[in-house]
């Protein structure tokens, strides 16, 4: 992990003087976040940056996001600022997990603290809920219909469908790490719960989890709780206010910061 860290700040470095820019914020975002990497995961890097004050003074929309080829493992990429704060504004649940990432490899500046401040204010439930449905749903049809499955992808399906239990129960935006969303929802000695950890240790200790025979248990699960949350996400509340004139506020305060 040590060498890979090294390799991530290299790689940092290299995309803020090959792009002209200062990254705020980076983390892990993906399976080494969520506590259920394989041995051969991806390390799935995201960050946030801000470009100099004369480039968002300009006529012409521009491309706001910065990708990099997966190479050795490292796929990387990142949104500008101002794109990231147009999504906060609609409780995007991507950004909102990065801020909350476990692995964080890069903050500087007061950026990220300035967004985790706020975050409460903006989190919508309605809206988060609706994202974590819309992956479980996406995910179950596609990977895990008919008497063999692959079972890896429970993890994809489990995962948003405990997220949209999570915000149900104490609207507010669930933890990254899987398990804390199994310890707390999903009752110990129950026979999902069982299988739940059967499966997370397979998948921990490297076992490629492929096709095999579906889980009964989990399958059942994930099909009741998709349909109930199908039918109550409506109900779900939004978020609070206007935040606007803050957002534009600590926008140009970051970027005033980052080049100063």
């Amino acid at each position: 992990m040590a060498e890979v860290n090294v390799k991530i700040q290299e790689e940092l470095r290299r995309i803020e003087e090959q792009e002209n820019v200062r990254i705020l914020y980076a983390c892990e975002s993906g399976s080494r976040a969520w506590g259920f990497p394989s041995r051969d995961s991806d390390y799935d890097v995201r960050f946030l940056y801000v470009r100099p004050v004369n480039w968002y003074l300009s006529i012409f929309e521009k491309r706001d996001v910065i990708e990099r080829p997966i190479d050795n493992m490292l796929d990387i990429n990142g949104w500008d600022l101002k794109k990231a704060l147009n999504l906060f504004r609609k409780s995007n649940p991507p950004l909102l997990e990065w801020l909350q990432s476990p692995i964080v490899y890069l903050e500087q500046g007061s950026a990220a603290g300035q967004i985790r401040h706020i975050s409460p204010a903006a989190f919508s439930p309605r809206s988060c809920l609706y994202h974590y449905l819309h992956m479980a749903k996406g995910n179950y049809r596609e990977y895990l219909q008919g008497n063999q499955v692959k079972l890896k992808k429970y993890f994809y399906v489990l995962r948003p469908i405990l997220a949209c239990e999570w915000i149900e129960q104490y609207s507010e935006l669930p933890p990254m790490r899987f398990q804390a969303l199994v310890e707390r929802l999903v009752p110990e000695g129950s026979e999902l719960h069982s299988a739940i950890q059967t499966l997370l240790a397979r998948k921990i200790t490297g076992e490629e989890l492929d096709y095999e025979p579906r889980v009964d248990c989990i399958n059942e699960f994930v099909e009741e709780r998709i349909a109930y949350f199908e039918k109550h996400a409506s109900a779900m509340e939004t978020a609070e206010g206007n935040q606007d004139q803050q957002l534009d506020e600590l926008f140009r305060s970051v970027v005033r910061e980052a080049w100063n």
